[in-house]
């Protein structure tokens, strides 16, 4: 496992219980500007609003479409290979668009968040088909799809250049959404991703395109976690108008009570990995189910005057990490070492309410693969043997795709990226 830096954009997201950035090479910026074969990207801000989409300030209701220009397909193969990601399925230019809209924070108040939408030239008119894709864990609001230029964009983007409607929500309070970010609150995660596909799907017409009804959902680290969520979500009839298809998760940290945390302790998370993702889990789920009243009843001096600034949203990972221990042991006090060690209360709800993003039906006919890596130290491969376990409790037969022991947990998303991006589907 590397340690995190605080190079703006050059990463993709790794996630567990809390997860650290995984180091994935640079992508070139983007610079292309907006080209007049689609016109709409060259229109600032956009209120396309179709007749199908949501009434004035409900959930998913498009506020803005920002142009972020248009990579064509030989920018887009080099920067795929330049990022370890395959590029052989990249067949049209792109155009990439911010889109901001209306959703909820997790106790039920409006706010507003952002994510990205990119859509292939040269298709025609016909339906696109729309697939998800969920990054990991940020703890800097700046390395957003939306905002960054960096992997999470150009796997979205690759994912486009296929013949989709590729779509990558920021999730609370990262991008350009107000606030801090609920980490590890699946809810809200599968709230901000439904409502994105709701403005999407108004804002397409206005860009030339028009999205299909069967969503394709995966994504890496914590975004697998809440692919899985986000799939039970349109299986349930969250989006009407939208229905499940291919479920593709990486590397999901699904079991966070029986494999997550306790790998933290066993050895199977790296302890510089857990300082961080517990540090971020367990400030930000403060807000949410309250766990403390004060910080230094979970962690030790000097961090406990320091830790939940350093985690509100302005801080790059690499800087974050300078400013934590490397152990477990050195981060919390002996009260919640053995909390950690016996969940109860508050925490054992917050975990468990994360705990159940693979107990569900699946419809007839959803393809469900799960990616996982055995030499994965951030989420350990049990965490997708549960989540297999469950969802063949319900009747499903999810494929399970060990990417091996010599794989860690940003290798099992590269390992796993050509298979997702040439299985998922495609106008072509």
């Amino acid at each position: 496992m590397k340690r995190p830096t605080s190079r703006p954009a050059l990463r993709l997201a790794a996630a567990g219980a809390a997860v650290l950035l995984a180091a994935l090479p640079a992508a070139p910026a983007l610079a292309a500007p907006p080209t007049a074969a689609h016109p709409a990207a060259a229109t600032a801000r956009h209120p396309a609003a179709d007749t199908t989409g949501p009434t004035p300030d409900a959930r998913g209701t498009l506020l803005s479409v920002t142009p972020l220009g248009t990579r064509d397909r030989a920018t887009l193969i080099a920067q795929a290979r330049q990022a370890g990601l395959d590029a052989g399925t990249v067949r049209h230019d792109v155009t990439l668009h911010r889109l901001t809209y209306r959703t909820r924070t997790p106790d039920g108040r409006p706010t507003t968040a952002s994510g990205l939408l990119v859509l292939p030239l040269g298709t025609g008119r016909r339906p696109l088909p729309p697939v998800v894709h969920a990054h990991g864990t940020l703890a800097y609001r700046g390395y957003a799809p939306s905002v960054a230029d960096g992997p999470d964009r150009t796997a979205t983007a690759v994912y486009a250049a296929a013949g989709r409607a590729a779509l990558a929500p920021d999730y609370l309070g990262l991008g350009t959404g107000p606030g801090r970010h609920p980490y590890m609150d699946a809810r809200s995660a599968t709230t901000a991703s439904l409502d994105l596909l709701r403005a999407a799907r108004t804002a397409a017409p206005g860009l030339g395109a028009h999205l299909g009804r069967t969503v394709s959902v995966t994504g890496f680290s914590q975004g697998g976690q809440v692919a899985m969520a986000l799939g039970r979500a349109l299986t349930d009839g969250a989006a009407p108008g939208f229905r499940l298809g291919t479920l593709a998760p990486v590397a999901g940290p699904y079991d966070l009570l029986g494999s997550e945390l306790p790998g933290m302790f066993d050895g199977r998370v790296g302890p510089r990995s857990a300082v961080f993702y517990l540090a971020f889990f367990l400030t930000a789920q403060n807000r949410l189910h309250p766990l403390y009243d004060h910080p230094a009843q979970v962690f030790r001096a000097p961090y406990a005057d320091r830790v939940e600034a350093l985690f509100d949203g302005d801080h790059p990972a690499g800087d974050i990490a300078g400013k934590l221990p490397d152990r477990i042991e050195d981060l919390l006090t002996d009260a919640w070492l053995d909390k950690l060690h016996h969940p109860t209360g508050a925490l054992r709800d917050a975990l468990r309410v994360n705990d159940r993003t693979c107990d569900w039906r699946p419809a007839p006919g959803v393809r469900i693969t799960l990616y996982t890596a055995t030499g994965d130290r951030d989420v350990p491969l049990a965490n997708t043997r549960t989540c297999a376990r469950d969802l063949r409790g319900h009747g499903a037969a999810p494929r399970v795709v060990d990417q091996g022991a010599d794989a860690d947990h940003s290798t099992s998303f590269r390992r796993s990226q050509p298979e997702i991006s040439r299985t998922l589907p495609a106008l072509g």
